[in-house]
């Protein structure tokens, strides 16, 4: 039975201490890839994702990067016919980097250096003009859209719409709390986020020009299927128009919910969350009660994904 298989790239908060280790441990390719980041950016990544501490890798210009090459490793070791059998992918706002590489779009090199620039941009932008995020649990999005709206004490908006009733927040750190404030009097429960800037909202416009740039002295192909955009939550196919995407999303918010019912316009039969932690395996539930996603992070299920494909292949 051939797949028609939807990918999904987590973003920033999956990673963890030992992340890709097992995997690099097992398959040699693997480990010349993390090789290959360590020499790229002249950085012991590969220490920092196996080692740590964590505090070290939690860090924007780190994480970012980590997961990356995390989610690479597990896309480089699928069975061929899982790869070729991908009809869309998405990536929650980091992961949209990770699954234009796993779409040919992009070179590892040059995927690798771009979103450990991306990183360095954020913190900075963290720097310069602090604000927080905070989830918001229970409302949907007019009303926390209007929530927003109302509050004085500086700037905030919706920057991750990830599931029904659950939509990020981000802005300045003051306008943040009094939205959480407003949120909870609305009968919501408000959940602070431990990060370091306002990510997907105005006040990442300070890293646009620089994100844009990055991008610009890459090469940047048509992908090989479809990424649907965080930002439009439409399938993209051109290459110009990814990395439009690309510098947009670090001001828009990430449209989750549209772009994963996007996806399903494609009809695929089979979801596999590739990289670490299985974040958005969850979100997918809560968006759609008849899907699921399997979790593709470590040896074991890649292991599991290659005896299916050995099996299916062997039916007559």
């Amino acid at each position: 039975m051939s797949h028609r298989t939807a990918i999904l790239m987590p973003g920033q908060g999956s990673q963890f201490v030992g992340m890709g280790w097992d995997l690099a441990e097992k398959y040699p390719q693997v480990r010349r890839l993390y090789e290959r980041a360590d020499e790229t950016l002249g950085l012991a990544l590969s220490e920092i994702c196996w080692d740590g501490p964590e505090e070290r890798l939690r860090r924007t210009e780190n994480a970012q990067p980590a997961i990356l090459t995390h989610s690479y490793a597990v896309w480089s070791v699928l069975p061929a016919e899982v790869r070729a059998s991908v009809v869309v992918a998405a990536g929650h706002s980091l992961g949209e980097f990770s699954a234009y590489l796993a779409a040919d779009s992009l070179d590892f090199e040059d995927a690798l250096r771009v979103v450990r620039r991306r990183g360095e941009l954020m913190a900075g932008s963290g720097d310069e003009r602090p604000g927080g995020m905070a989830a918001i649990m229970g409302l949907d999005p007019v009303a926390v859209e209007e929530l927003c709206a109302s509050v004085e004490e500086g700037t905030v908006v919706p920057s991750n719409f990830n599931a029904p009733g659950q939509i990020v927040i981000s802005g300045d750190a003051a306008a943040v709390e009094r939205a959480q404030d407003l949120a909870s009097e609305a009968g919501s429960r408000a959940i602070p986020l431990n990060v370091s800037g306002a990510f997907h909202s105005p006040l990442m416009d300070v890293a646009r020009e620089g994100l844009g740039e990055a991008l610009r002295n890459v090469e940047i192909r048509d992908p090989r299927f479809p990424v649907v955009a965080n930002a439009s939550a439409e399938p993209v196919t051109d290459s110009n128009a990814a990395r439009d995407y690309l510098v947009a999303q670090l001001t828009s918010p990430v449209r989750w919910v549209d772009g994963v019912r996007a996806m399903m316009e494609y009809e695929p039969d089979r979801w596999l969350e590739v990289g670490p932690g299985r974040v958005l395996a969850g979100l997918l539930r809560r968006i759609d009660r008849t899907q699921r996603a399997e979790a593709v992070g470590d040896p074991t299920a890649v292991a599991a994904l290659q005896a299916e494909n050995s099996n299916t292949s062997g039916e007559s």
